[in-house]
């Protein structure tokens, strides 16, 4: 056998700083650190106790004993670079909003305190209690803080959650050439989780630029993290994406500010991605004011041991010891911290005992639902049409729609782009949504790893950053792997950060429904989908819709996923000639057939389907009104329309080609008999297909589908009132 050392070219390196290190960081820039870090180390015992004063509502996560990651870090970027954090992120925003809002001249040795940087303290202290004048106002709490101004992306209460939006953010900066970078903050148990795996191999594909930082404070809850990880140090995962790794002590903040200075600038120059592992030690309980100890966990020898290394302990007596601060220079910068803190707390509550939250700093209960979707002002001047406002016509296939108008948009839009697993490739994707447009576009239309977590939280990343991504999943059974990115991200975040984020992102899927391929192929998920109102789900059943609702998605300011069934790609439709720029709008059903004795609400290939039995029906002697919803989440669902049919026939037949338990005909039937039960002759018949997965057989999946024939005795059933 004969073996060769592979050359592998990513290096791990450990950093460290001495004496000398610490007095050329001068004396301005040491005062500051010193001052951000006794800050957020007041302001994190203050919220202790105000939680155990029950003036914080859900956990609070301290960064006590992890101050250094975010001050050193901070004061190492320059202010257009971008952060992006965890649930345990105080310190990070606390840092990122000072170093916006007050001015860089500012010496906490020599001046006080701006009101710019009290306001700050204040802002930050009441989002994290829940009020209205926080930064989100109050809906994200401590775990969900953001503030764009300032470059905070967001911090993120799923444990690497966060990861692939920054890594979105890192492709927006490098696209949008401006220059900066960012940082993503993840503890040590990010590392275990596949988003974490997915973001790095985007980072390091594409050379963006982006820092991951690693706060390995070695517990998760209460499991060291030595019985949850193959390696010792953590850093090391940076080699498997052939990026380079750091390591320094979470208690050495003149390391860590060297390292990501070092860091940053290689970015800023088109170096690759990079990790820095940071080795601190959370001093508090995983959420609260007890030790580890207390627990049983951990002992206190190793908790001792540990607050020998705090920065908060160590870095004021080495700025003395080098000559850049004196003792008098500490006290002041100590009491204009505590101070900026005091302030905030007495700002927030009328003190007790007991001390409570001063009543009128709560939201107004009638603000819960705004921003959960956009205000509408990017409809302002949009003009929009129908079929009937079009005179001169021109046939087209669903297919070729999809990539006429998705090219029309990457002509139009600079910031518009392409990416997903395969549409690259073909001349147009493996389906020929996007044909053509990768000869005209290779820049644009990307391919991507075989990565639908990564796929979906890089495109959320990049338009919170001012791109307007098409991001498509092959089909709807694997958005299933990016669920915490589509639903608890995606889905939340707008409302979620306090309506502090535009998110222009358009999703695609094919369902690929009575094709044979099987249970994890087969999914029609409109009812999960409309299980989250922060999405806008649209399904259109022709070539004319679809070019109409597009041009409405990628208008939009809200993410808005489309359902595109397989059988409608080769299914051609009339389409206005030399015109790709017309608007069908958000929430308006169509009509596909007028009657007056049955209503069948139907969407996407069903209503169709429908469509086309409606001769055979009237035949029959049925007179059917077929109803397209076109937009199927319940916040956008046309009750109107829908109604108004109910009111002339007084029956409804809801027909839908998902599984039982998918389906949304359910919700759909509650609202019209909840809405219009006065007008009713009868039950709403839901037609649905069997309740299981599809089954590869073609006989079996024939048999699970919904057929034409049960659409027609439904029908016939109902229109002769007969159901049930």
């Amino acid at each position: 056998m004969k073996k060769t050392m592979l050359p592998i070219t990513p290096k791990l390196y450990e950093w460290s700083s001495n004496p000398g290190d610490v007095k050329k960081l001068g004396a301005h820039r040491a005062a500051r650190l010193v001052f951000d870090l006794l800050l957020i180390d007041r302001f994190e015992h203050a919220l202790l106790e105000l939680k155990r004063a029950d003036c914080v509502w859900g956990p609070v996560h301290t960064s006590v004993g992890q101050e250094a990651t975010a001050a050193a870090t901070t004061l190492a970027l320059q202010g257009g670079d971008k952060v992006a954090g965890t649930h345990r992120s105080h310190h990070n925003f606390l840092t990122k909003v000072m170093r916006h809002f007050v001015p860089a001249a500012w010496n906490p040795a020599k001046d006080a305190l701006p009101d710019t940087g009290r306001e700050a303290i204040r802002r930050s202290l009441a989002e994290i209690m829940g009020l209205a004048d926080g930064y989100c106002g109050g809906r994200g709490g401590s775990m969900h803080l953001r503030c764009p101004e300032a470059g905070f992306l967001g911090s993120n209460a799923i444990v690497a959650g966060g990861i692939p939006l920054a890594t979105g953010a890192a492709f927006a900066e490098k696209r949008l050439g401006t220059g900066n970078i960012v940082v993503s903050f993840f503890s040590d148990g990010a590392v275990n989780q596949g988003a974490f795996h997915e973001a790095c191999n985007f980072a390091a594909t594409w050379d963006l630029p982006i820092l991951f930082f690693i706060e390995n404070n070695f517990y998760s809850v209460a499991t060291h993290t030595d019985s949850v990880c193959a390696v010792s140090v953590l850093a090391q995962r940076a080699l498997a994406y052939n990026m380079d790794g750091h390591v320094v002590d979470g208690g050495d903040p003149v390391a860590m500010y060297e390292t990501v200075k070092k860091a940053a600038k290689g970015l800023r120059a088109g170096g690759r991605p990079c990790f820095i592992e940071a080795r601190c030690y959370r001093r508090y309980h995983h959420a609260g004011d007890q030790p580890g100890s207390a627990f049983k966990y951990r002992d206190k020898e190793e908790e001792r041991r540990w607050a020998k290394r705090e920065a908060t302990r160590r870095f004021p007596l080495q700025a003395i010891a080098a000559g850049l601060l004196t003792e008098a220079d500490v006290a002041r910068i100590t009491a204009s911290a505590e101070e900026g803190v005091r302030a905030a707390v007495e700002a927030c509550t009328v003190p007790g005992p007991p001390r409570t939250i001063r009543p009128e700093l709560w939201p107004d209960k009638d603000s819960l639902t705004v921003g959960l979707r956009s205000d509408g002002a990017e409809w302002k001047g949009i003009t929009f049409s129908e079929g009937e406002d079009f005179s001169d016509f021109t046939d087209m296939k669903y297919g070729n729609a999809i990539a006429a108008v998705t090219g029309r948009w990457l002509e139009k839009k600079p910031e518009s782009f392409v990416l997903g697993e395969e549409v690259a490739n073909f001349g147009g994707g493996a389906y020929g949504a996007t044909r053509g447009l990768p000869a005209r576009y290779p820049d644009r239309v990307l391919n991507t790893p075989i990565s639908e977590a990564g796929i979906v939280g890089l495109a959320l990343g990049a338009a919170m950053n001012g791109m307007r991504p098409v991001a498509e999943i092959m089909f709807p059974d694997f958005a299933l792997v990016a669920a915490d990115q589509l639903f608890s991200q995606v889905a939340k975040a707008r409302h979620m950060y306090g309506n502090t984020t535009q998110l222009p992102l358009v999703i695609r899927t094919r369902i690929a429904i009575g094709c044979g391929y099987g249970g994890q192929h087969s999914m029609d998920p409109v009812g999960l989908y409309a299980l989250f109102p922060g999405l806008r789900v649209v399904a259109p059943s022709d070539a004319f819709d679809y070019i109409g609702l597009f041009n409405a998605a990628m208008q939009s300011l809200d993410p808005v996923v489309f359902l595109e069934h397989h059988s409608l790609y080769d299914e051609t439709a009339p389409v206005p000639k030399d015109n790709l720029d017309y608007f069908i709008p958000f929430g308006k059903a169509r009509y596909r057939s007028r009657g007056d004795r049955v209503s069948v609400v139907a969407y996407g290939a069903m209503a169709g389907r429908c469509a086309r039995l409606v001769p055979a029906w009237e035949g029959a002697g049925v007179s059917v009104e077929v109803i397209d919803l076109r937009t199927v989440d319940m916040p956008g669902l046309d009750l109107e329309t829908i109604g108004a049919s109910v009111k002339k026939t007084g029956a409804v037949v809801i027909a839908e080609e998902a599984a039982g338990s998918m389906a949304l005909g359910p919700r759909i039937a509650a609202r019209i008999q909840e809405d219009y039960f006065d007008y009713l002759d009868g039950p709403v018949a839901c037609l649905t297909s069997a309740d299981v997965p599809n089954p590869v057989s073609r006989v079996l999946e024939a048999a699970a589908l919904l057929d034409d024939d049960t659409i027609t005795e439904t029908v016939t059933a109902v229109a002769h009132r007969r159901w049930k």
